[in-house]
């Protein structure tokens, strides 16, 4: 678990106001540790949760809202993405909390009946017992709200996606019409976290206005990160190397002569080219050493200007880890994905990155007609 730097800033926002109205920051400090406390008992919830339906977890990031969760595969961040699964994550988490928070509340009224936890304000450093309470139950109801990123949008957002049977079609299929309706990636997400932050502004209660505007900056952070593609499914670390190869390219003969290859060359954008001899891969040459070796020695063969280092990839091999590997050669100009003896397909720098772009628009149109 990561914690965002936005949890940096809250504190440092909630002892800027404790010095301001003469609260002590111990307690400020110790509210701090209890939004955290309610943040981490609801995404080890979700945690477990997702291990229960199989999903192996890379890693959490934490929000004062909640939580985004990383995959370790592929396959794993794809089986996220279903439906029947985001619907029901969707409620883990409030559920967790708001259970949680009356538990809190059930131990503190059975030990210290005194205690009144229907005061106001329910969230304050001041009262910190009853905060307890409240923390996690008002981050329960928060994420019930129908916008992204909280749990509420994407129960809203998924809700027609998936396999079903015919009667759960029927009861399900009006969310997606109410997702499009309310614009959601942007729309009434937006609009609702601007709403938050005004109502924050204009309330005279300032803790109740400081909970107010930070939820609706925390939901435009939260969405604006979900729309870069930093959550579930845009993670790179689940792109395979089958993701983004060239399938269409061109390979060159070690006994071709540079002029020969260079007119190959004219004819397609490719920049660099393997080498094969007889159908076994021995190298590669760009596009750029065929000019230079023309320009400087004249015509000769490709088999003399070729790069013999080159380490090569297996097209279910995990993109970041590939690249990671062969970091240190610096001699290779293409990674080509084999299977067994068979090239398959290439990744070079000047198509990895309109691979990875291309990769990540088609994966948002899938999960809007999702």
């Amino acid at each position: 678990m990561r914690i965002h730097a936005f949890f940096l800033l809250l504190l440092a926002i909630g002892l800027a106001g404790a010095a301001a109205t003469n609260v002590n920051p111990m307690r400020m400090l110790v509210l701090w540790g209890l939004l955290l406390l309610a943040v981490l008992i609801r995404e080890t919830a979700r945690a477990v949760a997702a291990a229960w339906f199989g999903l192996e977890l890379r890693g959490i990031l934490l929000l004062p809202t909640g939580g985004l969760m990383s995959f370790t595969s592929l396959e794993a961040t794809e089986r996220a993405g279903e439906a029947r699964i985001q619907r029901r994550m969707a409620l883990v988490g409030p559920l967790a909390s708001i259970g949680m928070g009356l538990l809190f509340a059930g131990l503190i009224l059975s030990s210290a009946p005194g205690v009144n936890l229907m005061g106001r304000p329910w969230i304050a450093p001041n009262h910190l017992v009853r905060s307890l309470v409240w923390m996690n139950i008002l981050l329960g109801l928060v994420n019930l709200l129908p916008a992204l990123p909280l749990d509420g949008g994407h129960a809203l957002q998924m809700g027609g996606g998936g396999a079903k049977g015919d009667a759960e079609q029927a009861t399900a299929g009006a969310a997606p019409h109410l997702a499009r309706l309310w614009g959601f990636g942007g729309g009434f997400s937006r609009w609702l976290a601007i709403a938050l932050i005004v109502s924050g502004i204009l309330l005279s209660n300032m803790w109740y206005g400081l909970w107010l505007g930070l939820i609706g900056a925390f939901m435009l952070v939260g969405a604006r990160m979900e729309g870069q593609g930093m959550l579930i499914q845009s993670d790179v670390e689940t792109v395979r190397m089958r993701d983004v190869m060239l399938t269409q390219f061109s390979t060159l003969s070690a006994s071709d002569t540079l002029e020969d290859a260079l007119q190959r060359a004219v004819h397609t954008l490719q920049d660099v080219f393997p080498v094969v001899r007889g159908g076994t891969l021995v190298g590669s040459v760009s596009r750029q050493n065929i000019v230079e070796a023309l320009a400087a020695e004249g015509n000769s063969y490709v088999q003399g200007v070729m790069t013999r280092s080159f380490q090569t990839a297996q097209p279910d091999d995990s993109l970041v880890k590939t690249l990671r590997r062969i970091l240190g050669d610096q001699g290779a100009q293409l990674v080509p994905v084999m299977e067994g003896e068979r090239i398959v397909g290439i990744v070079t720098p000047q198509n990895l990155s309109q691979s990875m772009g291309l990769l990540n628009q088609s994966r948002r149109m899938r999960r809007v007609e999702s």
